[in-house]
């Protein structure tokens, strides 16, 4: 199979075959314990990304793409990894990731795709693998481990009653596996809290930790509380080209908004607006704009009360 000109994932597969400079990414593959890697890294890169441009983000699913589809196969070389080894390709990209984004940005700069004029900046709450129940203060989560100390103990000493009793030895000890369970869980939230030291938000409020995964946050969405990611965007106006991004652990958008606009620094101008919807002002915001002489066009939650293009839209005045 080949892939046709012009497509994106045409696009795609030259850019980084011809483009992109992969030499951090293959050093840590250069040493003699892990040796060369299994699998081409452009191929693993391009594989992933395509991926990403579908909406497709499970190592399963990639893994099955490229066993069912044909471009997949093209682009794989018809040698389908296995989701672990996606999964694992993924999970080691870390800073490099960076740098790859930076030379995207750069390419797209040299083909005239930022107009710098306009810099959007918004956001979405994306779910995390953590585990929401297992968040809290560190007082409510040594509480609950001393809660499945306690049964895990409630159901042992019940087991050895059992087999005090003239029924023992009829039927096996049911609860063992839970018993076990539990008490792994406990030592689990024990080591988090040992090695965790309790978090406070910008306004010195305290911050749930998570067992699962510390870096992120409980939020609410519309549908519903998650646990999860603020993920952060910065997108030139002229053709929709993300020239920033970031992902933080908490539901507060005020406080994302200064480093985002320094995250534009490379590409933007004195003369380049930076916009962002109401979640993102306040008055310490504005005014280190202000200092910073950023120009910027930020809405305050009263934006849609005193516009008279939202007059007839009644969903919008509270």
């Amino acid at each position: 199979a080949q892939l046709m000109a012009g497509s994106f994932e045409h696009a795609l597969d030259y850019l980084i075959d011809t483009e992109i400079d992969l030499s951090e990414i293959a050093k840590r593959y250069r040493n003699d314990e892990t040796g060369a890697p299994a699998y081409d890294l452009a191929v693993m890169l391009t594989i992933v990304l395509l991926a990403y441009s579908r909406g497709v983000v499970s190592s399963r699913a990639i893994e099955r793409l490229c066993r069912e589809n044909v471009l997949f196969r093209a682009i794989s070389g018809d040698s389908a990894p296995q989701f672990t080894t996606i999964a694992k390709f993924v999970r080691e990209l870390g800073e490099e990731a960076s740098a790859v984004f930076t030379q995207v940005l750069l390419i797209c700069d040299r083909q005239g795709l930022i107009g710098r004029q306009m810099f959007a900046i918004d956001g979405v709450k994306l779910p995390s693998n953590a585990d929401k129940r297992r968040s809290g203060t560190h007082a409510e989560l040594a509480h609950e481990a001393e809660r499945m100390e306690a049964a895990a103990a409630k159901m042992l000493k019940a087991h050895r009653a059992r087999d005090e009793s003239k029924d023992a030895g009829e039927a096996e000890f049911p609860d063992s596996e839970r018993i076990e369970r539990l008490r792994n869980e406990a030592r689990r939230t024990r080591a988090f809290l040992a090695a965790n030291a309790e978090r406070r938000s910008e306004k010195g409020a305290l911050r749930n930790g998570n067992v699962t995964d510390n870096d992120s946050a409980k939020m609410a969405t519309s549908k519903g509380v998650i646990q999860g990611y603020t993920a952060v965007a910065a997108v030139d106006g002229k053709t929709q080209v993300i020239v920033a991004e970031q992902a933080h652990g908490s539901g507060c958008e005020q406080s994302v908004l200064l480093p985002m606009v320094e995250k534009t620094n490379l590409m933007r101008t004195d003369q380049t607006i930076v916009t962002a919807d109401a979640g993102y002002h306040s008055e310490a915001n504005l005014k280190a704009l202000h200092d910073a002489e950023v120009p910027a066009l930020v809405a305050d939650g009263l934006m849609r009360r005193r516009d008279e293009r939202f007059a007839a839209q009644a969903r919008y005045v509270t």
